[in-house]
């Protein structure tokens, strides 16, 4: 309630930013912050193109007890290294204010002409635990071997089904046994997170990003089979693994839902749809169910002012895809309708009643520029840019610093094939490949100015998120 009071002579929002690991969180929030303090170009950010925002500043961020979000090293590294910054690892908080003017002169005379966003970074694989909040201990095993023996998954849980195996769940409780199931756990899931497979859906998320609880009994437990119904026999493992599971998320799961996700007013969620196409048919399906969890958690909705006093809903959601600049922009709507049949069956699933859901594909940092080449009497569209060190295209590996043009395929008409096509599988060819390139060199003007960093679709993105306060 005092925080609300406050929001009426000094209003806020408070803006969550989430997707999975490499999606671009960091980059987003600094091109965010960037081309609003430089005055980007933002054509279809109305308060921006309007000229009605004086301008844009940090500020000391309201919670001291979560860390600041490195806005000047990431933006460092963008701009003057042209190396991608650090992945999010842990939650951080930025401030951002906005002097604006308001469009009508009724609202300029009970307006402040001032709104403060906090920007809350947060890794999405922590908001795939929440529902685990439902579930108990044989519901998340039994679902775990269930997904360990999809065929996209297999190969790689196949170690530590096999040490499951050799476990009897009502034997005596022995710390080695956990700690050695739990590292055969944890290395299956960090396996189906790299580049081959690009999975998405990997629950417990503080395996892959321990943080200070590396190695604590939270952290030490791990899926069991075939686990008999009935209350597990006091000092089994059985007991073990389900008490450290139930302390995992009275102290891990529970407090990051009441302390960062309740109180947030919209939220964006990111989304690499590139990595999983890359990785073909049985990642996107796995990515599709990852959407529909993390969707799935928030509590959207649109609030009275009595309730709003009490607890916070999210009234905008944007489920963007990023990197549409690895696309020639003639792909760009079928990336986009791509997303829209991932957040589809999770909008229909939950209960958005009150709540805005768009979708989009954007590039908060566009690292590529268009350009056609003739091959024989064809015209072929291509992206022009630099790919990062080590990068390959058949024989071909790049250096870091040469400009190349790359075809980079289309994706396909038909978006179901995106997700049919052996699904489950990971021998199937992906619909396109890509190369990852570095951030751009960012261009001057005549009197010699920095402009600020080039984006695909970020003021869309802006108007949908923001744009309705600065009105």
């Amino acid at each position: 309630m005092a925080g609300r009071a406050t929001g009426l002579w000094s209003p806020s929002l408070r803006l969550g930013v989430t997707g999975l690991s490499r999606a671009g969180k960091t980059v987003f929030i600094s091109s965010f912050v960037h081309n609003l303090i430089h005055g980007g170009r933002l054509p279809l950010f109305e308060a921006q193109k309007s000229g009605r925002i004086s301008r844009a500043f940090l500020e000391q961020q309201p919670d001291d007890a979560v860390p600041r979000f490195q806005y000047e090293d990431h933006i460092d590294s963008l701009v003057t290294s042209r190396i991608w910054p650090e992945s999010t690892r842990a939650i951080s908080e930025l401030r951002l204010t906005i002097e604006y003017e308001s469009a009508s002169g009724w609202s300029r005379l009970f307006s402040s002409g001032k709104l403060s966003i906090d920007i809350v970074d947060y890794p999405g694989e922590w908001l795939l635990d929440l529902p685990l909040l439902g579930k108990n201990y044989r519901e998340f095993s039994k679902e775990a071997f269930e997904m360990a023996e999809f065929p996209v998954r297999a190969d790689l849980s196949a170690d530590w089904r096999a040490l499951s195996a050799t476990i009897d769940p009502t034997a005596a409780a022995d710390e080695m046994v956990a700690r050695n199931l739990a590292e055969s756990f944890s290395k299956y899931l960090k396996a189906c997170k790299e580049d081959g497979r690009a999975l998405s859906t990997l629950p417990p998320g503080r395996f892959l990003m321990p943080g200070d609880l590396e190695g604590s009994p939270a952290l030490t437990f791990a899926p069991l089979p075939d686990l008999a119904d009935g209350r597990a026999r006091s000092g089994s493992l059985q007991a073990m693994m389900e008490r450290r599971y139930e302390a995992y998320k009275t102290h891990v799961v529970k407090p990051f839902f009441r302390e960062h996700i309740t109180r947030l007013d919209r939220q964006i969620v990111l989304i690499d749809a590139m990595q999983a196409l890359n990785a073909g048919p049985g990642a996107m399906a796995d990515l599709e169910r990852a959407v529909m969890e993390i969707l799935a958690c928030f509590r959207p909705g649109r609030g009275g002012f009595l309730t709003d006093l009490f607890s916070r809903r999210i009234d905008r959601i944007l489920v963007a895809a990023t990197k549409a600049d690895h696309l020639h922009h003639e792909s760009h709507d079928r990336l986009q309708a791509i997303v829209r049949r991932l957040a589809d069956r999770a909008i229909k699933k939950a209960n958005f009643s009150g709540a805005e859901v768009d979708v989009l594909a954007m590039a908060a940092v566009r690292a590529t520029r268009e350009g056609t080449v003739k091959q024989g009497r064809e015209t072929l569209p291509v992206i022009i840019g630099t790919p990062l060190k080590g990068e390959t295209i058949g024989d071909e590996k790049f250096d870091g610093k040469t400009e190349t043009a790359i075809f980079p395929g289309d994706l396909p008409a038909k978006i179901d094939d995106v997700f049919e096509q052996g699904k489950n599988t990971a021998s199937d060819d992906p619909a396109v490949r890509f190369v990852r390139f570095r951030p751009p060199k960012l261009e001057k003007t005549a009197e010699g100015v920095t402009l600020s960093l080039p984006h695909i679709r970020l003021d869309r993105a802006l108007q949908f998120l923001i744009g309705d306060h600065l009105a």
